[in-house]
């Protein structure tokens, strides 16, 4: 297993997993995804998952699914199914999937073997008190009163502690390593606390539950992965998990750690997503406006454009951040290739053709896509009352509008050129109806006496057209960097989604199943969201067909 002499790894991740191979340090590769089943993935999971994906696939190797599930009060089910199935609409395969609960029974027994090395011991100072004297970066931690214990007097201890015989938070095991270490967590870490909780998994079996410091590198030792990647905040924990493996005398793994994937205004901590949905804030961890894998599919987002975004921004050891507009324009790209297009108002105005013969419907030739030929085209029926819309009409036209306004002539899309001729006003004097008359003679667009117009606008058949709902999203948040501090309400956009019901959409789109993604023309992305029903489409925006943030950044200069 491994590359051939021609072949060049691709990133320093994978230079040094061929370096192991080539000197024998390991000859297989197996790499893990271990997600938290305390929430959905977002964004900034994708890069590590892909990195394990990618490193494992690279070499012939394995990948193993396996979910931290040791704190059974914040871990659902339905986390632990909504993470499989985001991962498995990413393209992500493993061979094998674990939990780090089937090893409690085996870490509790490696546990039980540093108590008798004397590398362990059942602290009873109160978490308040173990974070007090730990100490901080220019001074040394204080060794706990409890540290000489007995070995005896420490096995006793741990195992009523497993039994339930003592209350929450009144005793932990720690690690007996120095007190006085340059690294913090090499500080007597916490390796198991008392929690009287259900887990979800395992039931009531358990009155201790292992930290991730302790579980982590254990069940990386125990499953065989050879490749430990993580992100970089994991370095200085890296000695740790190394420490304890050289003591138990246990396989070790490698790990190795890169840079984490920050996307501006973005909220990356599962946390603080959680609030959000809490609060109702958003709709639920798949509301379109998070960057959650749910809600960015919800939006219409494919998963190709989110691989193709996370590969472009590369495998490096520094933390760095990534612009949303650089993101929305890898969406965009990907959208423009393989949506169809279709015509679309949402916010509509009538437009009557008064030379147009009553009753009359023809049949208009539609191109599905143009960036894809063999998407074909479609037929669009035309009538003598349409829908555009509103903005594409001024009574009093401003400068440089080219649209419809009394006396300009436009093209239709796909259709003829009109010309305007009146309007009908309510008593409030608002235009309500627009009349035009229509050219002939230029069906398709195209005037046989060669004159020219200097505008195109998008269209539906008032007769046929299917009234549906559109939600119109925008960017949630209104700071760079949503994860600072805790006051959320303030940073909310309080125009970050707009509901229009009084849409009208070609009668196309009256069967588009769920997911169906489209270019509304000249409008945007858009896809079919799950609360629609027969007969009542709602769409969502995925994006503008142009880049906003360059408005946003000139408010910002």
């Amino acid at each position: 297993m491994g590359t051939s002499e021609t072949e060049r790894p691709a990133n320093f991740i994978e230079e040094a997993v061929a370096e192991d191979l080539r000197t024998g340090r390991f000859n297989y590769v197996r790499t893990r995804l271990p997600p938290e089943p305390n929430g959905y993935l977002h964004i900034g999971h994708v890069k590590a998952f892909m990195i394990d994906y990618n490193t494992a696939k690279a070499f012939g190797g394995e990948l193993y699914l396996r979910f931290d599930d040791t704190n059974p009060a914040k871990e659902e089910t339905e986390f632990v199914n909504a993470i499989k199935e985001d991962a498995q609409w990413l393209g992500i395969r493993w061979v094998k999937e674990t939990y780090a609960s089937d090893y409690f029974d085996r870490l509790y027994e490696w546990a039980i073997r540093l108590v008798k090395m004397g590398l362990a011991y059942v602290d009873d100072q109160s978490p308040e008190q173990v974070s007090a004297t730990r100490g901080t970066l220019t001074e040394p931690g204080l060794n706990s009163p409890h540290r000489d214990r007995s070995v005896e007097e420490n096995l006793d201890l741990l195992e009523r502690m497993k039994n339930g015989e003592f209350p929450d938070e009144s005793r932990v095991l720690r690690a007996k390593i120095d007190m006085e270490h340059p690294n913090i967590v090499m500080r007597d870490p916490v390796m198991y606390r008392i929690m009287h909780a259900h887990h979800h998994r395992t039931g009531d079996k358990w009155c201790i539950y292992p930290l991730y410091d302790w579980s982590h590198g254990q069940n990386d030792s125990m499953e065989g992965v050879t490749h430990s990647l993580c992100s970089q905040e994991y370095i200085i924990h890296r000695p740790l998990y190394e420490w304890f493996l050289e003591q138990l005398d246990e396989f070790r793994s490698r790990q190795i750690e890169f840079s984490r994937l920050n996307l501006t205004y973005a909220m990356m901590s599962k946390r603080k997503v959680r609030k959000l949905v809490e609060m109702g804030i958003v709709s639920g961890w798949d509301d379109p406006r998070l960057t959650t894998l749910r809600g960015l599919r919800r939006r219409g987002v494919n998963p190709e454009a989110i691989l193709d975004f996370v590969a472009n921004t590369g495998e490096t050891r520094n933390d760095s951040w990534v612009e949303m507009a650089q993101f929305e324009a890898v969406i965009r790209d990907d959208l423009n290739k393989r949506s169809p297009r279709r015509m679309a108002v949402l916010r509509p105005i009538k437009l009557v053709i008064d030379n147009y013969p009553d009753g009359q419907v023809e049949e208009m030739e539609a191109v599905n896509n143009p960036e894809d030929p063999s998407a074909g085209s479609r037929m669009v029926p035309f009538s003598k009352v349409l829908f555009i819309e509103q903005e594409d009409f001024r009574e009093t036209p401003p400068p440089k509008y080219y649209r419809l306004y009394p006396g300009n002539e436009v093209r239709l899309r796909y259709a003829y050129l009109v010309k305007c001729t009146s309007v009908d006003k309510d008593d409030k004097g608002n235009v309500v109806e627009i009349h035009c008359t229509y050219d002939p003679t230029t069906r398709g667009g195209d005037a046989p006496d060669g004159r020219k117009v200097k505008s195109t606008i998008h269209w539906v058949s008032a007769q046929h057209a299917i009234k549906a709902e559109i939600r119109l999203y925008d960017q949630l948040f209104t700071v760079e960097n949503p994860d600072v501090g805790e006051d959320v309400d303030s940073i909310i956009n309080p125009k970050s989604l707009e509901v229009l019901d009084g849409c009208f959409v070609e009668p196309s789109l009256g069967d588009s199943k769920l997911g169906e993604k489209f270019q509304f023309e000249r409008t945007g992305y858009f896809c079919v969201d799950l609360d629609s029903s027969p007969g009542k489409p709602v769409f969502n925006r995925t994006l503008t067909l142009k880049d906003s943030w360059a408005k946003i950044e000139q408010k910002k200069s």
